[in-house]
């Protein structure tokens, strides 16, 4: 019998990268980082592959290792990469390293004298983010030195990239001097005799909604999942993951009694309350305290008083529930519960960051659609 779990569905998933692989002419990068966006990258990897997918992307070293070692051999693209980490490891199993800086690529040189290959390497100019990525000022001298490493046969310059600053808001003036930008950092890159395979743009919101902007490969990340980018807009995508837990205590209890800590919720009246095993230690927001939604018996109630690290209450009025039904906080929304874009709104959030808090130690993730 199970407490609490994290259902994730892995044809969705599948059916999810079919959609997006079928608009358009660019390979694609299944975005699995921090562990899948929560739903475990390597099934999330394989399911994506399978969906035709043409490469992975990762943040760090580690997960683009990890993925090696599980035996995935499809291209890895990492791009989180700190000082003095053992990028040779990766540059021996053909992981390919984001660049944004002459230190970095000093390290990347090195690591592929170390490893006895050329370190394929993805230059990174900041087209507006102001985040990774090299400066437009920079560019030219970043750019120099990789054509010498590479001509020296120490590198090999894959790809050129960068990331939208609002590509989820579609229209934005950003967007458009963002990929201005890129194309006068693209015309830099020929002009300094490199002629990458690979130039990349386009997150999920690009990857649905600017055709313009896909070059040679698009990199969607939460789409993969089922979840939209873009509020308002479904672009029909099917949610992969459901988070639930049985009910673990129902007591009866008088009007005015106060429920959690601080007693921040009242009851209004006469009431059975409902306490379901989850808090914030297994990814329920704190915020969700008194705003959180969760289907319970047929009907969708809102969390009653403060969210605990391990439980939170129900005010379930006169409805008859008991220990052991099923509380559904988010899920495909298919059969009226709440979904991930629900719980964003109640918490002033965005749904990204509801998936990637579950599926942890305590919430044992289940997978439907597994393949031998």
């Amino acid at each position: 019998m199970w407490q609490s779990e994290v259902r994730v569905d892995l044809d969705a998933i599948r059916e999810n990268v079919a959609r997006l692989r079928s608009g358009t002419s660019a390979e694609l990068m299944a975005v699995v980082k921090a562990d899948g966006y929560g739903h475990g990258m390597v099934p999330a990897a394989r399911a994506a592959l399978d969906a035709g997918a043409d490469w992975l992307g990762v943040c760090t070293l580690d997960e683009a290792l990890l993925l090696r070692q599980q035996g995935i051999t499809a291209p890895v693209l990492a791009w989180l990469l700190d000082p003095g980490l053992p990028l040779h490891d990766g540059v021996a199993v053909g992981v390919d390293l984001g660049c944004a800086s002459l230190t970095q690529l000093d390290e990347m040189i090195e690591a592929g004298r170390r490893a006895g290959r050329p370190a394929r390497v993805h230059l990174k100019i900041d087209t507006g983010l102001s985040r990774g990525g090299a400066t437009v000022a920079d560019w030219p001298a970043l750019l120099e030195a990789a054509a010498k490493a590479q001509a020296e046969g120490v590198v090999e310059v894959v790809g050129v990239w960068s990331h939208f600053v609002y590509a989820d808001s579609p229209g934005h003036p950003t967007t458009d001097r963002q990929l201005a930008v890129f194309h006068e950092g693209l015309e830099m890159v020929e002009r300094a005799g490199l002629r990458p395979r690979y130039r990349h743009l386009a997150n999920s919101a690009a990857t649905l909604t600017r055709p313009d902007t896909h070059f040679d490969l698009v990199r969607p990340g939460i789409a993969i999942y089922g979840l939209s980018p873009i509020a308002g807009e479904r672009f029909g995508l099917r949610p992969a993951m459901t988070a639930r837990a049985r009910v673990m205590l129902t007591k009866r209890v008088p009007a005015g009694t106060g429920v959690s800590y601080g007693h921040t919720y009242l009851t209004p009246r006469e009431s059975t309350l409902a306490v379901v095993p989850l808090g914030y230690a297994d990814g329920v927001p704190r915020h969700a305290s008194n705003t959180g939604p969760v289907q319970l018996g047929g009907k969708q109630r809102t969390i009653s008083g403060r969210v605990c690290m391990d439980q939170f209450v129900l005010d379930c009025g006169d409805d008859e529930v008991a220990a052991g039904d099923v509380a559904t906080l988010f899920g495909s929304g298919a059969d009226g519960e709440p979904t991930a874009d629900d719980w964003a709104e109640a918490v002033g959030t965005i749904n990204y960051e509801i998936v990637t808090r579950f599926g942890g130690v305590r919430v044992p993730r289940v997978y439907d659609g597994e393949r031998p």
